[in-house]
């Protein structure tokens, strides 16, 4: 993604009461033209309702929505240059493919050759030109995501919103369709928000993510970013699979940060959080399972306990106790000798391993 590609929707001082309680928070948040962002976080994080903010199916507490200089915040859904994709799809069953398809370009009054023709390339372009005439419930569930996808952007909206679009999909289905999506997208050109909780899903599919918690956004950034260089704990948490060390800082540095574990051995390692600590406050290094290397033990930072082999292929998972609420998840090649109940040493690789303040 061109990090100088031109703004399509800004989002200023945005937020969500619901009576007493705040939905979502004063958000600030750019979006960038032909980019794929997804809002990402647990059920109840405001995720959903920003999004339906955007698309104007909720009227904002505050704050203002613009793209390309027009102000949108008052402006009913139907007059937003937006289209949206929900979980339940909302196709037409007594319908033809090419009707469902058809119909919103037949609604804005098109001539006939051009929706014949709009929609006939739309159908190509996901490979579903030869169920045109199918009615919705031949089609199996992939099949009927894309046909909700197409009517969604064949008349070229500027942004698409898709709200939990693969949710109805099973496991294989729904791995296919996110590549499919992400393709589609780029084949497009088109600015997609999507909403989901799936952080799978996000990593695969996202240029920027933006998580959110408690109606607040944690961080923003690239799928790399958010995994690699989380800046928060529940962003650390909510991504992948991590293990959180408590120490305390010893030194900071630029970048860096000197830690004293609990059993007295130290370290140094990254921070991307905000520079508001200082030596004696308490936080936790992230250790990603790939940031681990199970050795013999007297020679790693810490020793534990061996409590879970689990055989996954190519690699084996192991978790390892260190202490009373604190275990470690590791990825090893296969070594037949390491079972439950072995003392272990866990060594951190060089370069591993972020600090995150806890605040």
């Amino acid at each position: 993604m061109d990090d100088h590609s031109a703004s399509i929707l800004e989002i200023e001082n945005l937020s969500k009461k619901f009576g007493n309680y705040v939905a979502v928070h004063p958000i600030d948040l750019s979006i960038r033209s032909g980019e794929f962002v997804t809002l990402l976080g647990p059920s109840g994080c405001g995720k959903t309702t920003l999004l339906r903010m955007i698309s104007g199916l909720e009227a904002p507490s505050t704050g203002r929505l613009s793209s390309e200089g027009v102000d949108l915040t008052r402006l009913r859904p139907e007059r937003r240059p937006f289209n949206m994709v929900f979980q339940s799809y909302a196709l037409f069953p007594h319908l033809s493919v090419f009707e469902n398809v058809a119909y919103g370009l037949r609604a804005a009054g098109l001539d006939e050759k051009v929706i014949v023709n709009k929609v006939d390339a739309a159908l190509e372009m996901v490979g579903l030109s030869s169920r045109r005439a199918n009615k919705i419930d031949e089609l199996s569930g992939g099949m009927s995501q894309r046909v909700a996808l197409v009517r969604a952007v064949v008349n070229q909206p500027k942004i698409l919103l898709l709200d939990e679009p693969l949710a109805a999909l099973d496991l294989q289905l729904r791995k296919k369709m996110q590549l499919e999506l992400r393709e589609i997208q780029q084949r497009l050109g088109t600015t997609f928000i999507l909403v989901t909780h799936d952080q799978e899903e996000s990593l695969v599919m996202s240029d920027r993510i933006v998580v959110m918690q408690a109606g607040r956004i944690e961080q923003v950034g690239t799928p790399k970013d958010i995994y690699l260089r989380p800046q928060t704990r529940f962003v650390a948490e909510f991504i992948g699979e991590t293990s959180l060390a408590g120490c305390e800082v010893v030194a900071v540095g630029d970048g860096r940060v000197d830690v004293r574990f609990p059993n007295e051995a130290g370290g140094q390692f990254r921070y991307f959080c905000a520079r508001d600590f200082g030596p004696g406050d308490a936080g936790a290094v992230s250790l990603r399972p790939e940031d681990i290397a199970v050795v013999e033990r007297g020679e790693g930072i810490f020793e534990g306990t061996v409590t879970s082999v689990v055989f996954t292929g190519r690699t084996t998972r192991l978790a390892v106790s260190i202490a009373p609420g604190f275990d470690v998840h590791a990825i090893m090649t296969n070594d037949e000798s390491i079972r439950v109940g072995h003392e272990v040493g866990i060594a951190i690789l060089t370069g591993a391993g972020v600090f995150i303040h806890n605040k």
